[in-house]
């Protein structure tokens, strides 16, 4: 699914990922774990091309007889060696994401939150609401769809932005401490969730987090410590 060949990153004088060589399977749930500062959320922002390493590559292999966007016309793309047009189109159509703040823009209601990246995918506001309420139902949240973000729980809130994250069919959903916002109940909630939209819709989930409990959960833990993988 995804192949990580020695990647590195670094911000000035600080070397935050050093020969990163990585491989996550398709429909496998990974926890990246490690101290602050480890590079966790470099990693992740590599792998959602939404920025460049230094060195290496990432390629997905994509299960799509459309695929366009690589030169070779197979099925694996390497987005290191996408255009920023194309890692954009790329990371809208194979790539979610969920954050620890949600994200949500406030002056939009729920269900429209969930229907933008749809829209910016090009389809219509019919089908991609039609989408999101699927979601939604799926999610237990369709009955809050018309409110505002600040009207909801933060356990609500976060379940609209798994929706958004969801509602392009991605290949790989990408979490940055998704839990960490939470109360014990509703991140026991969210944890739950993402092992049964696993089994659901057979996405891969990469997700960095400090939550020991979803960590031991997942297929598997990659640690990193001082930018190398332990």
């Amino acid at each position: 699914m995804i192949t990580v060949e020695k990647l590195n990153k670094s911000y000035g004088n600080l070397h935050v990922l050093r020969d990163i060589d990585l491989t996550i399977g398709e429909g496998e749930v990974v926890s990246i774990v490690g101290a602050s500062g480890a590079g966790k959320t470099t990693l992740l922002q590599l792998l959602g091309t939404l920025d460049r390493p230094d060195s290496g590559r990432i390629c997905y292999t994509i299960h799509n007889s459309e695929e366009k966007t690589s030169p070779s016309s197979t099925n694996q793309v390497d987005v290191t060696r996408l255009d920023e047009k194309g890692m954009a189109n790329f990371r809208n159509r194979h790539i979610g994401f969920v954050f620890q703040f949600h994200n949500l823009l406030p002056e939009f209601t729920a269900l429209e939150n969930v229907c933008l990246p749809a829209l910016i995918a090009g389809r219509s506001m019919a089908e991609a609401t039609e989408e999101a309420m699927r979601l939604l139902q799926f999610l237990n949240v369709e009955a809050r769809a018309s409110h505002k973000p600040a009207q909801l729980s933060g356990g609500e809130q976060q379940r609209f932005a798994v929706a958004r994250a969801l509602i392009n069919h991605p290949a790989v959903v990408l979490a940055d401490e998704p839990s960490g916002n939470l109360d014990t109940h509703h991140a026991e909630e969210l944890h739950d969730l993402f092992f049964k939209l696993r089994d659901q819709y057979r996405q891969t989930f990469v997700i960095v987090t400090h939550n020991t409990t979803l960590a031991q959960k997942a297929d598997r833990q990659i640690m990193l410590r001082d930018g190398v993988i332990v």
